[in-house]
């Protein structure tokens, strides 16, 4: 057979396959028209969300937590109607303790939290204040009173507070010393012995 047949026989194949093509594209077209089903919709508003919830973290992480410098002033107010506004309260240590009624390393921080206070509440120079993030009132209450805890605690209504010191999960907690800067950071695990360990020094100066 000549090169020229050859070419011939390769046209015709190639116009063959084209032709398939666009029936199977056609055939696979026909039910695209009628539209998403609603698995379908489910799942992009889903994959929406969690992209959505994922931007928000990176947001945060890429804002960088205060764990230096003068700490943000925010306004609480707490369960039982006081209203707390941390500029006021330079010349305290300020121990802020962020936490959830469904939160588990919350829950075993609890009796730590409650001893130190019980150790601190009749000072005049230190306060610890609880900001309950994204739970409900009820739960919340629940919480300190099961556990005790009677220091001022109140809601972060639409995470305001929160998202002024950048947090990344619940418990994370603040040490701020009397000039109104944060000494330290501690990303769970608090305990009675490092709060001594930090507080006091801080109170002597």
């Amino acid at each position: 057979m000549s090169t020229a047949e050859n070419l011939k026989n390769l046209n015709l194949g190639a116009e063959e396959a084209l032709d398939n093509v666009d029936e199977i594209v056609e055939e696979t077209a026909q039910p695209r028209r009628r539209g998403l089903g609603f698995g379908s919709i489910f799942l992009i508003f889903s994959l929406v969300v969690v992209g959505v919830v994922i931007a928000v973290q990176l947001g945060r992480q890429s804002a960088g937590q205060p764990t230096s410098g003068v700490a943000p002033d925010f306004s609480l107010t707490t369960f039982d109607g006081q209203e707390l506004q941390l500029a006021e309260l330079r010349g305290k240590v300020v121990f802020i303790n962020f936490w959830a009624s469904w939160c588990g390393p919350c829950r075993d921080e609890a009796p730590e939290l409650r001893a130190a206070w019980e150790q601190y509440k009749n000072r005049d120079d230190v306060i610890f204040i609880g900001i309950a993030y994204a739970d409900r009132d009820e739960r919340s209450l629940e919480f300190l009173d099961e556990f005790g805890l009677t220091y001022p605690n109140g809601p972060d209504l639409g995470t305001r507070i929160s998202d002024m010191y950048a947090i990344r999960g619940v418990p994370e907690s603040f040490i701020i010393g009397k000039d109104g800067k944060i000494v330290e950071f501690i990303y769970a695990g608090v305990t009675q012995a490092h709060l001594n360990q930090v507080i006091n020094p801080l109170l002597e100066s």
